[in-house]
């Protein structure tokens, strides 16, 4: 696990050691460079294969390639060995990192099909005179890249690209529109304008001074209509299985993040099957005494006890977000109003362990969150509206409106909406809809020409898809952008500012595309969430782990933002701070926290949005 970055162009050997510092959090333990005179890498490096030889840069035999690398290639003995009984010859020790330099000798661009792993690449080809770079298919490490003065400048972090001499920061008002309704930036958009994120499962070639890109992956949902379910859990317990033994390969101490939840109890469980010493796992907790919150700490003690781990909990107090919330907007580079919590975590794992496998990503592949939860009984309700009308659902009717059946009064506001189409109905969902946004945002800002709306912008994820099915399409969409834009991103910023690594294992490209041939209807049934996943892994897990409601890996923040942080919230939304950026109607964000501490919870991650938006402006632009 590294940080990377670099330039093409001339040398500047002070520009290229000032963007590798920024990130030097990446990768305490040791610094890397090559130079010539096109082009400039640097690197950070976290050990965590090949302590002693698997120093980067890397090169191939006669040092015509070289290769920075920020990430794990899972599968790499096996590739090694391949490339060896090719004729390869390798000079590291066992570096995952040298497997990649060979096998873009041997298959050229066509090689990143042959990797398993999470990774951003950067490949300069002195041959060929080209620069390559290369983002992992579901986007685990972010790769940011902005053409400055004629060169191509890239990095694992945007603060990197803030160094190099020649980039005048500016806010991208596009990204920042999309911003208030999303919690992030979506990608390609970065917050600062001139600079993009490389998408998941893309590749960048920069030659002859052009960059041409191309997507050489992308998830699908080929259904198999007739799928056999007991067939399908023995299938996703034997991949999630050999997912899980493959991120255990390390050369330094790992745990794992422990919510009590089906997704991490299931990887803590795997994991104690395959290790003769305990798992190490961690836990996050509260001072506050909160129900919803202190099951997660009851359920991950019930797995710890199962599995005999060497277990450790960290229990955050309220003040820590005012103490550290800069911090954690810095890690980000961007404005972002998501989970934040993976940061206050990885202060204890960092203490323990360098690496730590997580559940990210199941809830996106089996269905989960209030969007998934909603994509069947919208499809079924559009259909029935005029039963409904008419007072004539039948039993059977309900049961396919589960589970809303009911709450049938929300899904026909949400039909009546929309008129049932999922682009519409799904955009009903974002903290702030275009609409609101008119009266939020001040008539200079709402006023520039931008490409697109917020839906327009959703409307390309759906566009995508090559499904019809209720579930999939939802589930496709979230995959595209909320997954990497902000579940992803908030794990690996959040985690490597405190120089942890994390992996996790439902995202190896093998179980996501089998779980792609699994209909909805298996996913969610009966209103149950992530249903064969759960019937998959009950076998395993501690009695009542599959039948606990969820409780999102989320910070209590309603209950602190209108309770002890109270007056936080009212100092950050201050008319005063506010004026230094104009960028509101003030009296539609006072309006807003009026109401919200009045006692209006509908209302928290909309100020929450606001407040940290207010925060980062002031961190980078003030």
């Amino acid at each position: 696990m590294c940080g990377i970055c670099g330039f093409t162009g001339q040398r500047k050997d002070q520009s290229i050691y000032s963007m590798t510092q920024a990130i030097f959090h990446r990768g305490p333990d040791e610094d890397g460079f090559y130079s010539d005179e096109q082009v400039s890498l640097g690197m950070r490096r976290l050990s965590i294969i090949d302590l002693l030889s698997g120093k980067q840069p890397v090169h191939n035999e006669d040092n015509s390639i070289w290769l920075v690398f920020n990430g794990e290639i899972y599968n790499f003995e096996p590739l090694r060995k391949l490339l060896l009984d090719k004729g390869h010859r390798f000079y590291t020790h066992h570096s995952d990192t040298e497997t990649i330099v060979h096998l873009y000798e041997e298959y050229g661009l066509e090689f990143v099909h042959k990797l398993n792993g999470m990774f951003a690449i950067a490949l300069w080809d002195k041959k060929n005179e080209q620069l390559v770079l290369i983002r992992d298919r579901m986007g685990v490490k972010p790769l940011f890249y902005s053409e400055i003065n004629s060169n191509l400048v890239f990095a694992s972090e945007i603060k990197s690209i803030l160094c190099y001499p020649g980039y005048h920061r500016e806010m991208n008002k596009q990204a920042i529109y999309h911003y208030f309704s999303f919690k992030n930036i979506p990608a390609p958009f970065t917050a600062f304008k001139g600079i993009h994120s490389l998408l998941p499962g893309e590749l960048l070639v920069w030659k002859n001074g052009q960059i041409r890109k191309e997507k050489y992956w992308q998830i699908a949902y080929p259904e198999d209509k007739q799928i056999d379910e007991t067939e399908t859990r023995d299938t996703i317990l034997s991949l999630l299985e050999d997912a899980v033994r493959i991120r255990m390969i390390s050369d330094v101490p790992f745990g794992a993040y422990l919510s009590g939840g089906v997704d991490s109890s299931a990887v803590v469980a795997l994991m104690n099957k395959y290790l003769n010493n305990p798992v190490k796992t961690f836990s996050l907790g509260y001072e506050d005494e909160m129900e919803n919150k202190a099951a997660d700490l009851y359920f991950a003690r019930s797995v710890s006890k199962k599995f005999n781990t060497d277990h450790y909990e960290y229990i955050m107090s309220y003040r820590e977000v005012p103490e550290e919330i800069d911090k954690v907007i810095k890690s980000f580079d961007q404005p972002f109003s998501g989970t934040i919590s993976t940061y206050f975590l990885s202060k204890l794992i960092s203490r323990h362990v360098k690496v730590a496998l997580s559940g990210d990503g199941a809830d996106e592949l089996f269905g989960s969150y209030l969007a998934h939860r909603l994509a069947q009984p919208m499809y079924h309700f559009s259909a029935l509206y005029p039963k409904y009308k008419d007072g004539r659902l039948t039993g059977q009717d309900m049961e396919l409106l589960q589970p809303f059946n009911n709450d049938l009064a929300y899904l026909e506001r949400l039909y009546l909406a929309s008129g049932g189409d999922d682009i519409r109905w799904r955009c009903q969902l974002l903290t702030f809809s275009d609409k609101a946004k008119e009266n939020l945002l001040s008539p200079d800002f709402i006023g520039q020409d931008f490409d697109s709306s917020s839906e327009d912008n959703m409307a390309k994820y759906f566009k995508q898809l090559n499904t019809s099915d209720p579930l999939n399409r939802i589930l496709g969409v979230d995959w595209n952008s909320l997954l990497p834009d902000q579940v992803l991103a908030f794990v690996d910023f959040l985690s490597m500012a405190h120089s942890v690594e994390v992996r996790s294992p439902f995202l190896d490209y093998r179980l996501v595309e089998f779980v792609g041939t699994i209909p909805g209807r298996l996913k969610i049934k009966d209103g149950n969430v992530k249903d064969i996943l759960k019937k998959t892994v009950e076998p395993i897990l501690p009695e009542g782990i599959t039948r606990r409601p969820k409780e999102g890996f989320v910070l209590p923040v309603f209950d602190w933002l209108n309770g002890p942080l109270r007056g936080y919230s009212q100092h950050v939304l201050s008319e005063k701070r506010m004026n230094a950026h104009g960028i509101w109607n003030q009296s539609t964000v006072l309006d807003l926290l009026s109401r919200f501490l009045a006692g209006d919870k509908t209302l928290v991650a909309q100020i929450w949005n606001l407040m940290m938006f207010q925060l980062w402006w002031e961190q980078f632009f003030k």
